[in-house]
């Protein structure tokens, strides 16, 4: 969730900052004219700045995540701990035919792990105290199973390009409804005015909004796709168990009634569609029922 979490929030500034620039560099009013809005140019400008957003986000992620959580990297194993999972990694990844991820733990009582990085081969994979200290070494096997086969899919990549199409879209449509607001409805004839400033934001933001909708749809398809390559690295039996241990925490650490919508197993049928991750009772059944 934390790899899905930061390159949405990423993007989504990044794509905040270059709206933005477009506004103070007069890009916006050079699309427009007395005659109309040059829906070409603002197509190519809206997918320049679309997927270099994206693309942004993409190769700051590994530095992102690292910053964001506080993540130590293992560059010498100090225990018996590291030892393993540095081994373990390196065992996945060569079965994957990936390059060597960077190995990572962060503090956090929550049990969770992430990959990012910008390729195949130049990846992390970062664990939580939580998980080292609530789930079994087999368990823990499963879920570096699963994040390896994240890298070895191209999970990232395929995200940023699926971003990049969604930023592109959010750019142009929020440009023509700001158009629309200001030349129709407030009869300004002179050029980009307030209107469309504001209500281009506003567009934006709820655009967006539902731009993360689809990102997180894809990115429900993708844990599918790596709960079945973590069962193929370290075992089917290994990876039920670790989204069984999964399911027991997060049922022991439930949250609020108030903001339990927004947790990974959680929510109603709205708030699901926010959900970067399926709910955990159907990956379960999804690895029983796979052949």
């Amino acid at each position: 969730m934390k790899r899905v979490f930061l390159l949405i929030v990423t993007n989504f500034a990044i794509l905040a900052v270059l709206s933005v620039t477009m506004q103070l560099l007069g890009i916006d009013r050079a699309l427009t004219n007395e005659t109309g809005l040059n829906l070409q140019g603002l197509l190519v400008f809206a997918m320049m700045f679309g997927f270099g957003g994206a693309f942004i986000s993409l190769f700051i992620s590994k530095w992102m995540a690292k910053r964001s959580t506080g993540a130590h990297v293992i560059e010498v194993p100090a225990n018996m701990t590291e030892r393993w999972l540095v081994d373990t990694v390196r065992r996945q990844a060569e079965r994957a035919g990936i390059g060597m991820p960077e190995v990572a733990i962060y503090d956090a009582p929550d049990v969770n792990a992430f990959a990012t990085g910008w390729n195949r081969n130049d990846a992390l994979v970062a664990v939580s105290t939580g998980l080292l200290n609530n789930m079994s070494q087999d368990e823990a096997e499963a879920v570096l199973g699963h994040e390896v086969s994240h890298i070895a899919n191209g999970d990232m990549v395929t995200l940023t390009l699926i971003q990049g199409v969604v930023n592109t879209f959010v750019i142009f449509i929020s440009r023509v409804i700001g158009y629309i607001v200001d030349r129709v409805l407030l009869k300004n004839e002179k050029g980009e005015g307030m209107g469309f400033f504001v209500a281009t934001m506003v567009a934006e933001v709820v655009l967006g909004v539902l731009a993360s909708m689809v990102v997180a749809w894809f990115s429900r398809q993708r844990e599918f796709r790596a709960d079945a390559g973590g069962a193929s690295l370290a075992g089917r039996e290994k990876m039920i168990a670790a989204l069984e241990r999964l399911k027991v925490n997060h049922e022991q650490t439930a949250l609020p009634s108030s903001i339990s919508a927004f947790g990974i197993s959680g929510g109603g049928a709205m708030m699901k569609l926010f959900m970067s991750h399926p709910p955990l009772d159907e990956r379960i059944e999804a690895l029983r029922n796979a052949r």
